[in-house]
C-alpha cells in the first residue's frame, strides 16, 4: 500500500503527540490498522487524504512537511529587519541576514518587526520580501509592534497566512524535533486575566515531555534602548516555571545574551535563558543600560542565531554577517527536558 504525502503529513503529527516520529514509522502503524480491517485501509485512506489539509493548517503543517522532508534539527533566529533606503529598496544588511539563512538548514524564528516602518503591505512587498520572500516557506513569524503601526496587523497577517496563527491571537504552539515551541505575541494583553497567558497555561500543561522555547517580540530583560519589558512578566512567570529552557526576543537593535534566570529573575543555573537577537537588518545600536544578569551584548553586528537542537540540550551560536569579528557560542542543558 503506498500511502500520499499528505496523508504521511497527518500521521508525522498524531504520532509526534504519541512520542513518534519519522514517515517511516506513521507509514508503517496506517499499513497494519488498513491491513487488518481486510479492505476498509483505502476507504479510510481516502477519508484522511480528504480531510488533511483543513487538519494541518498553519504553524503545524509548515513544521510536519518540514520534518517530512528531512529538514535536521536547527532553528535560526532573528528580529527587526525589514528596512529600506531612500530608493525603497532593502539596504543592504537586510540581504546579508536572509543570505546566511539561505545558506544554512533549519526551521526559522523572526521575532518581530518585520517590515518598516508600519508592516503595511507595500512595507512588506518592498522592503522584506525581495530579500526573505524565498524564506517564507521555512519561516515561523511572530508580530512586533510595527506591524500593529497598522490596524490589527493585518498586513503581517496576510503576508504569512495561516502560518502566523490565528489573527486576531497571533500565538501558537509546534513540536519540531522533540522540542515545544511557542509563539507569543507581545502586542496584546499576556497577564493572568488575558486570554492569551489561559492559552500558554494550557498549553505548558499538556505539552510533551523535552526541551522547551518561546519567541515574541518585546524581551522581558534587555540593556538596550527600550530596556525591561514588564508586560510580558506573567507570560515569562509562567513559562520559568514550567521549565522553560529558551526565550529569544527581538525589539531592541542589538545582540546579547543572559544567563539563566528563575521567574522572578535571578540567576540560576537551572533558569530560562533568553536572548536578546534584534540584529535582522533594520538599523543597529549599543545597548547602553547594563542589565543585571547580562553576560554578552553586542550592538555592532547584524547577524542571526543558529540553535542546533538536542533531546536534552542546545549549543547556540550567533553569526555575523560577512566580514563581521564578533560571535558567540556555547552550549546548554535542557534541565526541566525529562520532568
Amino acid at each position: 500500500m503506498t500511502l500520499s504525502r499528505s496523508v504521511c503529513s497527518f500521521f508525522l503529527l498524531v504520532f509526534a503527540v504519541l512520542g513518534l516520529s519519522g514517515c517511516a514509522t506513521s507509514t508503517r502503524y496506517v499499513e497494519e490498522i488498513s491491513q487488518s480491517l481486510d479492505g476498509v485501509g483505502q476507504s479510510i485512506k481516502g477519508v484522511f487524504s480528504s480531510e488533511v489539509p483543513s487538519i494541518l493548517e498553519g504553524p503545524s503543517r509548515l513544521v510536519t512537511d518540514l520534518e517530512a522532508q528531512g529538514m535536521p534539527p536547527k532553528l535560526l533566529m532573528t528580529a527587526d529587519i525589514g528596512e529600506c533606503g531612500p530608493d525603497r529598496k532593502p539596504k543592504p544588511a537586510v540581504f546579508a541576514t536572509a543570505e546566511l539563512l539561505e545558506d544554512r538548514p533549519g526551521l526559522i524564528l523572526i521575532a518581530g518587526d518585520i517590515a518598516y516602518p508600519d508592516g503595511r503591505a507595500t512595507d512588506f512587498s518592498e522592503c522584506f520580501d525581495p530579500a526573505y520572500g524565498s524564506l517564507k516557506k521555512r519561516t515561523l513569524p511572530a508580530p512586533g509592534n510595527h506591524e500593529y503601526h497598522e490596524k490589527g496587523a493585518n498586513s503581517f497577517y496576510q503576508y504569512f497566512g495561516a502560518q502566523a496563527g490565528k489573527p486576531d491571537q497571533g500565538w501558537y504552539s509546534v513540536n519540531f524535533s522533540g522540542w515545544h515551541i511557542v509563539a507569543l505575541n507581545s502586542n496584546l494583553p499576556a497577564d493572568e486575566a488575558s486570554a492569551q497567558w489561559n492559552w500558554l497555561k494550557n498549553d505548558l500543561a499538556k505539552r510533551p515531555q523535552g526541551c522547551l522555547l518561546a519567541f515574541w517580540h518585546h524581551p522581558r530583560f534587555s540593556s538596550g534602548g527600550h530596556g525591561n519589558n514588564m508586560n510580558m512578566d506573567p507570560a515569562w512567570q509562567l513559562l520559568a516555571k514550567s521549565g522553560a529552557d529558551v526565550i529569544l526576543n527581538g525589539h531592541d537593535h542589538h545582540y546579547e545574551r543572559f544567563a539563566p534566570q528563575n521567574a522572578i529573575g535571578e540567576k540560576d543555573e537551572n533558569g530560562t535563558r533568553e536572548f536578546v537577537v534584534g540584529t535582522g537588518g533594520a538599523q543597529i545600536y549599543e545597548p547602553t543600560k547594563l542589565k543585571t544578569n547580562s553576560e554578552v551584548r553586542n550592538g555592532q553586528t547584524y547577524g542571526i542565531l543558529e540553535l542546533d537542537l538536542r533531546k536534552d540540550g542546545y549549543a547556540w551560536r550567533f553569526l555575523g554577517t560577512s566580514g563581521a569579528e564578533f560571535e558567540d557560542r556555547g552550549v546548554g542543558q535542557c534541565h526541566q527536558a525529562f520532568r
